[in-house]
């Protein structure tokens, strides 16, 4: 017998109506936003594609503003989670966990699900310096450039805050490369060459 609430008999409601509602409607957020853009993206969608209704986005979330600031802090941890796991094997050695960084980068940027960097894909779209997610994504942004500093601090720089800056340059432009070139003939390919050119230039007695 047919009911009112038609969305529950869908097979894409079926699948994912196990999980909580905020756990799919953020989900599903997420990978909307960073396929298609923060403005292309309306609430309507986002709870199409999560199996549930606007009503019930709006319990979870106060605004889109606010669910936006949340997939992108999910975006954040995961960063640093990558970040982590790449250069944990070399405790000890500054240069080679910048280099382990750059090929973790270079062979993610390669996969075919990579879109660009999520928050720095969202800066563009968010003009509000008062809004959630802008904040996200300039805390995000201050903390890689610290942390750039910092290795190339360790790694004995004349200037590091200079090579550092100049690190974080080359890796934001390798973003924006990867969403204009064909991945078969990319000027990300040249990253690694370059920032050993940088880093030579920087570093004494290399």
């Amino acid at each position: 017998m047919a009911t009112s609430n038609t969305a529950e008999a869908t097979p894409k409601t079926t699948r994912k109506g196990r999980r909580p509602a905020r756990e799919r409607i953020f989900e599903a957020a997420k990978e909307l936003f960073y396929l298609n853009g923060i403005r292309a993206v309306g609430v309507e969608g986002i709870a199409a594609e999560a199996g549930t209704t606007k009503m019930s986005l709006y319990r979870s979330f106060q605004s889109k503003d606010e669910l936006v600031a949340e997939c992108l802090r999910d975006h954040q941890n995961e960063f640093w989670a990558w970040w982590d796991d790449a250069v944990a094997p070399h405790e000890g050695d500054p240069k080679a966990q910048l280099f382990a960084l750059i090929d973790a980068f270079q062979m993610a940027s390669c996969a075919s699900t990579s879109h660009g960097c999520p928050l720095a894909n969202a800066i563009v779209e968010i003009n509000d310096d008062e809004h959630p997610g802008r904040q996200v994504i300039t805390e995000h942004k201050n903390e890689f450039r610290r942390r750039l500093r910092a290795l190339s601090h360790e790694m004995g720089a004349q200037d590091p805050d200079q090579l550092g800056d100049a690190l974080m340059l080359l890796i934001e432009g390798s973003y924006v490369c990867q969403l204009i070139f064909d991945r078969s003939d990319c000027p990300i390919d040249s990253l690694y060459w370059s920032v050993r050119t940088l880093v030579d230039a920087h570093i004494d007695g290399d």
